[in-house]
């Protein structure tokens, strides 16, 4: 499953980028392009099952549909940002 894949992907990918940092991570931007072949409520769904039971469970999505299927990243689904909070292991 193609979608299945991306997400495991985007999990991976946050995954290692929380790692390199002090802080708990808590969000994540997303820019969902037009013709990458899942909906924004399809995506949250899969995103919430690859992580549950992981540390990055719970986390807030913040997903931007982008309606221009001519754009350069139509096909894509971009991670603009993390959020972070506190300290790794603090209150």
């Amino acid at each position: 499953m193609h979608e299945q894949s991306l997400i495991k992907n985007l999990v991976a990918t946050i995954h290692e980028l929380a790692s390199r940092e002090p802080g708990n991570v808590v969000a994540a931007k997303l820019r969902l392009g037009a013709l990458a072949h899942i909906s924004a409520d399809h995506l949250r769904e899969h995103f919430e099952q690859e992580t549950s039971g992981t540390p990055l469970e719970g986390l807030r999505l913040q997903i931007e549909e982008v309606a221009d299927i001519h754009h350069v990243e139509a096909q894509e689904i971009i991670l603009e940002s993390l959020e972070f909070e506190g300290a790794k292991g603090g209150p």
